[in-house]
């Protein structure tokens, strides 16, 4: 069974490329996977990929495609580079857009001749009230589209699990430690619960950049 280190995913959700770069930077060997979202990329574009890649890491570009089909085909072939490990569209889009999101990171991936990124579909926000029912109606649709899994809490990460097997990605945002505060989120899960559930890797945002010590907040989590 993988480490949680092998799963875990800081969520770069700050306003300054500089901030950004201070957070990889201490985080150093401990960390190897980072979250780019529309924060960090709609004010610094591929640079914040490229910050994280320079400094050892792999990222997950969390943009959440949502558009026409052709749109979000070039839209996910344009994500796909060697230093990008994963990606998200929204899986509302319907069966047809998110069946061209995989079709365009695979062509970039074979032009490159690299490793095709992972592609999920995000299925409720972890700030959305949900049903289990909606979200695994949303993992039917993204893996009869042929995404590589997709992205939920951990209330329904069990349920995805034992639907669809181990090789069906499962991410979990959401993370946070017990006794915290949710913030703006709704559903949330300590990281032990959500690798119990099923979950591949898990998100975490807050409780790590807002801490005293990141690089303590990471250790303790760790164990």
């Amino acid at each position: 069974m993988p480490e949680l280190k092998d799963r875990l995913i800081v969520a770069l959700d700050v306003d300054t490329l500089e901030k950004a770069e201070k957070i990889v930077s201490v985080l150093g060997n401990k960390v190897q996977f980072y979250k780019v979202g529309s924060q960090l990329f709609t004010a610094y574009g591929p640079k914040a990929i490229e910050m994280a890649a320079g400094k050892g890491g792999k990222v997950f570009l969390d943009l959440k495609f949502h558009d026409i089909p052709n749109t979000v085909y070039s839209a996910t072939a344009s994500g796909t580079s060697p230093n990008v490990f994963m990606m998200t569209v929204h899986v509302q889009g319907g069966i047809g857009m998110l069946k061209k999101a995989a079709e365009g990171a695979a062509m970039r991936a074979r032009e490159l001749n690299i490793k095709k990124p992972f592609v999920v579909g995000v299925t409720k926000l972890t700030s959305e009230e949900s049903g289990v029912k909606d979200v695994l109606d949303a993992a039917r649709t993204a893996k009869e589209a042929g995404l590589d899994g997709v992205v939920c809490s951990v209330l329904e990460a069990k349920k995805i699990r034992e639907e669809f097997g181990k090789d069906f990605i499962i991410v979990t945002p959401g993370i946070r430690p017990r006794g915290s505060s949710a913030g703006d989120q709704k559903r949330i899960a300590t990281a032990r619960e959500a690798i119990e559930a099923g979950a591949d890797y898990i998100v975490v945002g807050r409780p790590i950049l807002e801490a005293s010590d990141p690089l303590k907040a990471v250790d303790e989590l760790l164990q």
